[in-house]
């Protein structure tokens, strides 16, 4: 049985509009994320290759028309302030670096695909989720480097990437349900996870968590996706889920939304009062001290980040 339904209900079965049965269905319905099991294996391997050429990885990207116009509009943003214009791949890698030529290569795919399954009659403002979702995993990963968790791969990248996946599931499978969620306005994010579950029997979490599962992902990642919101309730992993809870309130504070849904701004310094921050960094002053020095540049520069990206 997976996971995600070893938890307890969040809705009581007596007045949750949809069965778990229900929900499964209708998510089981929705189109895979092919570039879930096979992000950019090649240009992969050849950033993490220590024989690597500029020259070799550019020939991979170049195979790949929107990896190209998205690499070539980020060097040329304002972020790098460069005089000249950048046309050339090969320039282009020089100024990036191999970790975010890596992070183009994992982020443009999925955007991609999630973008064809969110089509529908409803313009919904998508490109801000794009850009929250991006700015995520910045931060995801920036959060994770300042505490003590040796992490080898792209899973801090990947968790902060995916963690709204729900919400396009949503909008997918409970087309109605959303539009309702969409032109609600709340106080807080914890308040649209209630509005999701009053008005489905799941949130987003708990639909991207499960969504997720079925793409044979790995636990470390469809639990951070499914306790986002609730770090403190994972039985495992909470560490990641915890560095996902901080860097989504982090992206709200940046002025980048993290949905369609009207929900109050993030006051100052309020990150420093979730569960997740508690996880990561514990109560101490110093210790806080220290970690809000470290991501206070991070917050103030996404933004400009993010305009090159997306």
């Amino acid at each position: 049985m997976p996971t995600v339904l070893a938890q307890p209900p969040m809705t009581p079965p007596s007045t949750q509009p949809y069965s778990d049965s229900e929900i499964m269905k209708r998510v089981d319905a929705c189109p895979k994320l092919a570039s879930l099991q096979s992000i950019n294996r090649a240009l992969a391997g050849l950033v993490n290759s220590e024989q690597s050429f500029n020259s070799q990885i550019a020939e991979i990207i170049r195979r790949d028309p929107s990896l190209t116009a998205r690499l070539l509009r980020m060097v040329n943003s304002v972020y790098f302030g460069l005089t000249a214009k950048v046309n050339n791949i090969e320039e282009a890698v020089f100024y990036l670096g191999l970790r975010q030529i890596r992070e183009l290569s994992m982020a443009t795919p999925v955007i991609e695909e999630m973008e064809k399954i969110s089509r529908s009659g409803h313009h919904y403002p998508w490109r801000d989720l794009w850009k929250h979702s991006i700015g995520s995993a910045i931060m995801t990963r920036e959060i994770l480097a300042t505490t003590t968790l040796l992490i080898d791969d792209d899973t801090d990248y990947i968790i902060g990437l995916l963690h709204n996946v729900g919400k396009v599931v949503m909008a997918t499978a409970f087309p109605d349900e959303f539009v309702k969620i969409v032109e609600g306005t709340y106080p807080s994010p914890q308040d649209v996870c209630h509005a999701e579950r009053a008005l489905i029997g799941w949130d987003h979490a708990r639909i991207g968590g499960y969504y997720l599962q079925r793409h044979q992902l790995s636990a470390e990642i469809t639990d951070a996706v499914l306790y986002h919101n609730s770090p403190e309730s994972a039985p495992d992993h909470g560490f990641y889920a915890a560095a996902v809870q901080v860097a989504d309130q982090l992206v709200r504070y940046a002025g980048i939304p993290g949905g369609f849904e009207k929900v109050e701004p993030i006051a100052d310094d309020a990150w420093l009062k979730l569960a997740g921050w508690n996880i990561l960094y514990g109560e101490g002053e110093k210790e806080t001290r220290i970690a809000r020095a470290a991501l206070s540049n991070s917050v103030q520069r996404l933004p400009t980040v993010l305009n090159g990206l997306i």
